[in-house]
């Protein structure tokens, strides 16, 4: 078989769109999975359904691994190419859409293509500029230097980029960036700006160009949302010898998508998401739905799979089977997380029912030891906060929330520390509970206390949770109380009484 080309669509008979030439007016930081999954198929239906007419231009912001996969290379050879496939539950039906992206023009790697990606500066046509960096890329490392081709971290590689370009069009009006930040990190967009402008005085560059930075450019924080499995290695050649091509960068994902940019209305005009039907929001506040997502989606995940991994279950879609399981989850979405947030309850509501679809997938077999991975700080993030904002508004406790606190106790109930973890036992098999050190030698220290002693020495652990749990009234007891059935009747029969 032939690798995927545009000769090769054409002579496979593809009647899909393709837009195989057009400016390049994207550049993106990240040539991942996910921004694939996510970004260049939203630019990719825009070209489609609204005239946006836009390539982009991938670049690799690490420097490549000697004898590694060289994905740069793979996507330059497929001339930018490759199939996507979005599966799932819509409205109740199952989803496997394949669509082949032909958004992006090239990819170039930071180190090996440097000049070249700087050149890209020089485009009077060039307007957006994306990026996934992971958590750890937008970091201000003050030992990158001005002079370095290129420095290490993102932010200096951007402000060298942003500097390239005011120097080829000084101040002239429009020939800034928007620039949309993807990290999974608080005020993404913000923080990237914020470093840029360090890293700006820090190089003694003029002051005209930190005006221009600050004037010419739009950095939007964005909370991204949609699960990415990427290359179906295991269906790989079956995919392949279906559509009488090779594609050696394949990307799968969830069906669902949701992007929310936090910008002026006027984005409206230059990124035309609504009129190619896509769910993007633009916003002057995108916190509510950070919110909404963390403490609905990662809230019901972090409240419900530790208990339901005791009572036997090892993967999210087979709990949404189970009655009990699955009702638990939602009483505590429904009743106990949803009165807490700001945003109106229609909108809440729909947002909870996509959840409960995306956590049926048939294509993803999302492990609940893999989403139990550091419970402590996700149970502080996801799921304290309805908790706490439940206990204020409604002075008694949430029944869920507080046996999703016992069951995470119970989780964590460890009788051999190793270096992979603390080891547990789940009707006499044994399991491995992972989290910082420090917590797991907490709860290897803590093995033999009674269900009492152990609840106390948690909950009143305040670096565990910025402030001593057992001065929530009633909690403490409840808690206990819950260990106590817990351990008599199991984490089952506890989510089912409270149904």
């Amino acid at each position: 078989m032939k690798h995927l080309s545009y000769q090769t669509l054409k002579e496979s008979g593809y009647d899909g769109y393709v837009l195989e030439d057009a400016p390049e007016r994207v550049l993106q930081f990240g040539e991942g999975n996910f921004l694939r999954a996510f970004v260049d198929y939203f630019i990719d239906m825009m070209n489609e359904h609204a005239g946006f007419n836009s390539k982009v231009v991938l670049v690799q912001p690490i420097a490549p691994i000697p004898g590694g996969f060289d994905l740069a290379k793979v996507i330059n050879d497929q001339e930018g190419l490759y199939t996507l496939y979005l599966r799932g539950f819509e409205n109740g039906e199952k989803v496997n859409a394949k669509r082949v992206i032909s958004c992006v023009s090239r990819c170039l790697n930071s180190y090996t293509d440097y000049d070249a990606l700087m050149a890209c500066a020089d485009n009077p046509e060039l307007r957006f500029i994306t990026c996934n960096t992971t958590e750890a890329g937008i970091v201000y490392d003050p030992s990158c230097q001005f002079t370095e081709t290129p420095p290490s971290s993102y932010p200096a590689k951007l402000t060298q980029f942003l500097y390239r370009r005011f120097q080829k069009f000084g101040t002239e009006a429009g020939k800034g960036f928007i620039i949309l930040s993807c990290e999974l990190i608080d005020n993404n967009g913000k923080e990237l700006e914020q470093c840029v402008l360090k890293y700006a005085r820090q190089w003694g560059l003029e002051e005209a160009f930190v005006t221009w930075i600050e004037k010419e450019n739009i950095f939007c924080s964005t909370l991204v949302d949609r699960i990415v499995t990427g290359y179906p290695r295991a269906e790989a050649d079956s995919i392949n010898e279906a559509n009488g091509y090779i594609d050696q960068t394949l990307d799968t994902g969830e069906i669902f998508g949701f992007w929310v940019i936090e910008g002026p209305q006027e984005l409206k005009k230059e990124l035309p998401f609504a009129e190619a039907g896509l769910p993007v929001l633009i916003t002057d506040d995108h916190k509510p739905y950070k919110q909404r997502k963390v403490r609905i989606l990662n809230g019901a995940h972090t409240s419900m799979v530790l208990g339901a991994y005791l009572a036997g279950q090892d993967i999210v879609r087979d709990c949404m089977q189970d009655d009990v399981i699955c009702g638990f989850m939602n009483k505590a979405i429904y009743d106990e997380i949803i009165p807490t947030l700001t945003l109106p309850k229609d909108e809440l509501e729909s947002f909870a029912h996509s959840v409960t679809e995306r956590f049926k997938n048939p294509f993803i077999d999302h492990a609940l030891l893999a989403i139990s991975l550091n419970s402590t700080s996700k149970w502080k993030a996801r799921v304290m906060p309805s908790f706490l904002g439940y206990v204020e508004k409604n002075q008694a406790l949430p029944k869920c929330l507080t046996a999703s606190f016992a069951f995470y106790i119970a989780f964590y109930h460890g009788t051999r520390l190793e270096d992979g973890g603390l080891v547990g036992q789940r009707d006499g098999n044994e399991y491995t509970i992972k989290d910082d050190q420090s917590i797991l030698e907490f709860y290897y220290a803590h093995k033999d206390d009674d269900n009492a002693s152990l609840a106390h020495a948690v909950m009143s652990n305040t670096d565990f949770w910025g402030q001593d749990l057992t001065q929530v009234p009633g909690f403490e007891a409840a808690v206990v109380q819950y260990l106590d059935e817990i351990q008599e009747k199991g984490t089952y029969a506890v989510m089912q009484e409270l149904l």
